[in-house]
């Protein structure tokens, strides 16, 4: 059953790490349409993310088993380990070693043509953990054509910092997410979401720092701590169709708007196209991001305090992202073996590459406010293994 995934509930403060928690929410959620109880399966991940100075990497074990085929009940235990140091960090501190563990466990329950889940999770690392907790029913309708969804997410975080044992905040989100799949034709199927999500409390990394003109330092800027509103409401709109070719194939699209009251504005395009070879399928996709920059982010602020609230996070800045992928799976057993009805083994990769129009490199060296914009590329891979029972 396709529900709120944890990546819109838990506030990994960098897009490295919210790229990670998007794989466990494909493995864990995937793109069922139907109201139907989830298939008892075992599943074994491997995943890297390396880009922009950060690599990230882990493994990810998911089970899930049904109970008197009306309950089905799921574990998922999830880690990343973080090296590296971005350009923020290069900046203004040292490189670090960091390792995140997540834990979630949930329950179906399947009445008929409605699926009813819940789920927990926590997640933690040296100065972050964060719980959520989420609610989703879902329901066939009109001959099983059509499929409405509502869920609901609450998440509770602890911010600290590693050099200040006194620092701690908190930060609560609320998420809610309408989904509606309908089939149009015997070939076609269209979904449509609708997400709002409402954070509040210390929304900024308590390490980042803006920067500012000071004719005083040897470089012409200085830096003073990033300062964000305490709330956040963020909408997205959503809307995918998936096309089923006559030689056995599949042509996808995908569309997201994003717009939040921190003045973000984001479009996301998509398209893949899937293509199965006997045991053997593949899986091509491109991707186009862009978003427009946060009200209260700058690359190098006029004077120090020069305003209320203050941004150098480059994922708040203006920026595009383009990336291509491909995922190719193989099943290797489908008449069953030892205890295992069929087993399937996949592997994917995605290359990124970001483009920032307002976000500077420091690093080189040039005056202040002459530097040149920074880009960089990143590989995204995974390694799966797949077991039904």
């Amino acid at each position: 059953m396709q529900k709120v995934a944890p990546e819109a509930v838990v506030a990994a403060p960098d897009l490295q790490q919210r790229l990670g928690l998007l794989l466990v929410a494909v493995l864990l959620f995937g793109n069922a349409q139907a109201t139907q109880l989830p298939e008892d399966r075992t599943d074994f991940l491997w995943h890297s993310y390396d880009g922009g100075g950060v690599t990230i990497e882990g493994p990810s074990v998911l089970i899930r088993k049904a109970v008197k085929n009306q309950i089905s009940i799921w574990g998922n235990y999830y880690i990343d380990m973080i090296s590296g140091a971005s350009i923020d960090v290069e900046a203004t501190a040292s490189e670090y070693d960091e390792f995140r563990e997540q834990i979630s466990g949930g329950i179906d329950y399947l009445r008929g043509k409605t699926l009813v889940g819940a789920s927990y999770t926590r997640s933690e690392e040296s100065d972050y953990l964060a719980n959520s907790f989420s609610f989703g029913i879902s329901q066939d309708m009109f001959g099983d054509l059509t499929n409405f969804s509502l869920s609901y997410a609450y998440g509770w975080d602890t911010v600290t910092r590693s050099t200040d044992n006194v620092f701690e905040e908190d930060i609560t989100h609320q998420s809610y997410r309408i989904d509606l799949s309908q089939i149009l034709t015997k070939s076609m199927v269209l979904s449509l979401t609708y997400h709002i999500i409402t954070d509040e409390g210390f929304l900024n990394n308590p390490y980042r720092a803006v920067r500012y003109l000071d004719a005083t330092s040897g470089n012409g800027y200085s830096y003073e701590p990033e300062l964000y509103p305490n709330t956040r409401t963020s909408n997205a709109a959503a809307a995918r169709s998936m096309y089923y070719l006559p030689w056995r194939a599949a042509l996808r699209g995908e569309y997201r708007y994003f717009t939040d009251s921190w003045g973000i504005v984001a479009n996301n395009y998509e398209v893949s196209y899937t293509q199965p070879f006997g045991r053997f399928e593949l899986d091509l996709r491109a991707r186009h991001y862009n978003q427009t920059k946060a009200d209260f982010y700058s690359d190098l602020f006029p004077f120090r305090q020069a305003q209320n609230f203050l941004a150098r996070d480059k994922e708040l800045s203006t920026f595009s992202a383009d990336s291509v992928g491909a995922t190719l799976s193989f099943d290797f057993s489908k008449d069953g073996f030892l205890w295992f009805d069929k087993g399937s083994v996949s592997i994917a990769g995605e290359y990124i590459l970001f483009r920032y129009d307002n976000f500077r490199d420091v690093r080189s060296g040039a005056p202040a406010g002459a530097e040149p914009l920074y880009e960089y590329h990143a590989l995204a891979i995974r390694a799966l293994i797949s077991f039904w029972y």
